[in-house]
């Protein structure tokens, strides 16, 4: 498991999931390449987040359905 893969997520759902963002597929696959991409830069893999959280989709997905993006997790 990797806590600094869940960690990364889990701050940065807030900082880059608006409020006002869609639910739509293209809008959450955009977000989820975007947090892979801005993962990469910083060491940490796409399994390295998933192995512990599971779907970073379902993630951004869910924090966007409930606009509750800073209570994720």
């Amino acid at each position: 498991m990797s806590k600094r893969g869940t960690d990364f997520l889990y701050k940065w759902i807030p900082a880059y999931v608006p409020e006002t963002v869609g639910a739509d597929v293209i809008s959450v696959a955009e977000l989820t390449q975007k947090l892979f991409a801005d993962a990469k830069s910083v060491g940490i893999s796409s399994v390295e987040i998933e192995e512990d959280t599971g779907s970073v989709y379902e993630a951004i997905l869910d924090a966007i359905v409930h606009h509750d993006a800073g209570l994720v997790g």
